[in-house]
């Protein structure tokens, strides 16, 4: 499903349009243009439509479909004009290849490496149990798995939406996240006893065959996504006890975390906000062994004037010890954490992957 944030490209229609039809269709995201589509599609063909895509992508094109009900005529015609150019650009490669993939690799490699394979690269291969997992609200799924062992807990977050796993954490025993955290970033692959323990839970396979299968899931990667999503002082609480379980894998986890370098990606009015709430002294301090991006990415959102005293007094601070700078980066990324879970700010990216 294409990003509900991306504006598509300029119409091919080639008939001049007004003012107000153009401004009409700038506004249009790629979701809302899906939308359209759905609705003019019969119910069962939309049906069939939504049934292959994953709760976000369910949600907004739900919005979007009732977010362009008052769209004009005229905007709807050239949707469904660049759709149809679209189709007619495809080619039917695509058609079958599922099964056909499935066939070769289950020839080429025999089925167990095969399933390890296409679990990977075929998101539509996973089990059952774990797609309905999908579908639970955070409150159900840790009523749910509250109670049960932080092995099998970790398999469960590991496979959850980073965002959602960090929610259910606010749901489970407070004495057990600590240990369950260590056992996501240690997770690699999971066992066929483990996958049993999980079957019994949802109450049903995941496959037709699990029980002679290994699954890859968790690590710190998936450890460090979810801590991002985590209200701060629940996110202290947990790193703490992480690091008194295993020091080395809590710091593991922190470094793959989003770090200040990461800033660097962040709107300007992010960059703005953290800027009026920190104190000018520890800024120059983080900044003095931040790579080049982050450093620009502060200046450029200060006033000439502003940036050379900023400068000026920076370099009148002389050498600064490496553990005083690491030091005033964790605290400013500490503070963006707070006023990102306040809501003044975006730290986009924030669990996503980083480059």
């Amino acid at each position: 499903m294409p990003d509900p944030q991306v504006k598509d490209a300029p119409v091919t229609d080639a008939t001049p349009m007004s003012d107000a039809l153009r401004d009409e269709m700038s506004r249009m995201t790629s979701t809302d243009r899906s939308a359209v589509i759905m609705l003019l599609l019969g119910e069962q063909q939309a049906a069939d439509i939504i049934r292959y895509l994953n709760p976000r992508e369910v949600q907004a094109l739900g919005s979007a479909m009732i977010g362009v009900a008052d769209l004009s005529q005229e905007a709807v015609n050239i949707v469904l004009d660049d759709f149809v150019v679209t189709i007619k650009q495809q080619t039917s490669l695509g058609l079958g290849t599922g099964d056909y993939v499935e066939k070769v690799f289950n020839r080429a490699l025999g089925e167990d490496k095969a399933a390890t394979v296409l679990g990977r690269i075929m998101p539509g291969q996973s089990s059952k149990g774990l797609e309905i997992l999908r579908w639970m609200d955070a409150r159900s799924i840790g009523d749910m798995i509250g109670e049960e062992h932080p092995q099998v807990v970790a398999i469960i977050l590991s496979v959850l939406e980073y965002d959602v796993a960090a929610d259910v954490l606010n749901f489970l025993p407070a004495e057990n996240r600590a240990e369950i955290m260590q056992r996501v970033a240690s997770l690699e692959t999971v066992q066929p006893s483990a996958m049993d323990e999980l079957e019994g839970i949802m109450k049903q396979q995941f496959s037709s065959s699990s029980s002679a299968k290994s699954s890859s899931f968790g690590g710190v990667s998936t450890a460090a996504k979810i801590m991002n999503f985590t209200k701060v002082n629940l996110e202290t609480a947990i790193m703490s006890g992480v690091s008194s379980l295993d020091e080395e894998l809590a710091l593991k986890i922190q470094d793959s975390m989003f770090t200040f370098e990461n800033l660097g990606g962040v709107d300007n009015r992010a960059i703005q906000v953290l800027m009026r709430n920190v104190e000018s002294d520890l800024l120059m301090t983080a900044l003095k062994g931040a790579g080049e991006e982050v450093r620009d990415k502060f200046l450029d959102n200060m006033s000439q004037r502003a940036r050379i005293m900023f400068l000026d007094d920076m370099e009148a601070k002389g050498p600064i010890r490496i553990t005083d700078v690491e030091e005033a980066q964790k605290t400013i990324m500490r503070l963006a954490r707070v006023l990102s879970d306040k809501g003044e700010l975006v730290l986009a990216g924030r669990g996503d992957d980083f480059v």
